[in-house]
């Protein structure tokens, strides 16, 4: 299960983070997902929920934000986001929106990145 162990290297990211910065608790956390990652976000999220029971992260709320693919396309130069056919979820195919081309590189859209993290410090007082 592919969604395990990126849930995994997201909690990890995460803590490791949050404990560098004293953190007490993790509140929210924002996760980027490229339309490419090849990653159910359903499942993810719920692998995600379970797997910080316990920890500092616990009651954070988790945000998914959905990267589009973007592309240059070798036949016509076009650059910018694709057209996905994504009857296989696993395996989409990347089109030019322009001129149908199959053709193309993908410039953007297959990561998956923490891009935010809001967390509580204990007070100094």
């Amino acid at each position: 299960m592919h969604e395990l162990s990126m849930a995994q290297g997201i909690i990890n990211a995460v803590l490791e983070t949050a404990e560098t910065n004293n953190a007490t608790e993790v509140t929210e956390v924002t996760i980027e997902v490229g339309r490419l990652a090849m990653i159910n976000p359903e499942q993810l999220q719920f692998i995600l929920g379970v797997l910080i029971e316990n920890t500092i992260m616990e009651d954070a709320k988790v945000n998914f934000e959905e990267i589009p693919a973007e592309i240059e396309c070798y036949d016509c130069d076009f650059q910018g986001e694709a057209v996905l056919d994504d009857s296989d979820h696993y395996a989409p195919l990347v089109k030019c929106p322009k001129c149908d081309s199959l053709s193309v590189e993908v410039l953007n859209g297959k990561d998956i990145v923490v891009k935010n993290i809001v967390i509580e410090k204990p007070d100094d007082t």
